[in-house]
């Protein structure tokens, strides 16, 4: 099985994923998307994302490496390489994809019942802001353009398989457990 995570910026997306990887580390492994963004503050390439220039993204939708990729703003692109994919279920893992909302519905047609998706959504857009503030890496520009962003991305819960509302961490983690478990 594959599971696709989807979130607005500051849902705990991320936190969902290294949970299961936490938990389970013989049985997941985490898809690393590339990107053309800067790396930001402790990032590693080729942990968190291969970050590449966008002249490199663009050789490489040319030769048909990704299985998905999207222009996520203007000059910022994601995408998923198939190579991934492969590599992880060689290695006997199941694979897990923390992308945006519109990659991970892309995945979820082209994989279908391969996969599931699952949204992780905030409480509400205004502990999403909160927790964007509190990050302190964002500059208010761009925590006002995610907040208009996740209330788009919000709109489209009911294309997921899931969604695990992350209003308490230890609740949200045991949504996600069953979940898993196919309960």
């Amino acid at each position: 099985m594959i599971y696709i995570f989807c979130a607005p910026s500051g849902s705990g997306k991320s936190t969902m994923v290294k949970h299961l990887l936490t938990m389970h580390p013989d049985l997941f492994e985490l898809s690393v998307s590339c990107t053309t963004r800067a790396p930001r503050g402790e990032e590693v390439h080729g942990r968190e994302y291969y970050f590449i220039s966008v002249e490199e993204f663009q050789k490489r939708i040319d030769n048909d490496d990704f299985i998905e990729f999207e222009q996520v703003y203007d000059g910022l692109y994601y995408g998923t390489l198939k190579e991934e994919i492969d590599r992880i279920e060689a290695d006997g893992r199941q694979v897990l994809f923390d992308v945006d909302v519109k990659g991970g519905l892309n995945l979820k047609r082209i994989l279908g019942d391969k996969a599931t998706s699952i949204f992780i959504c905030p409480p509400s857009i205004d502990e999403l802001r909160r927790r964007l503030e509190g990050r302190g890496d964002t500059s208010p520009e761009m925590i006002e353009k995610r907040l208009a962003k996740a209330e788009f991305e919000m709109s489209f819960q009911p294309q997921f398989d899931k969604v695990v509302v992350n209003d308490d961490l230890t609740h949200a983690f045991e949504q996600l457990d069953a979940i898993i478990e196919g309960k």
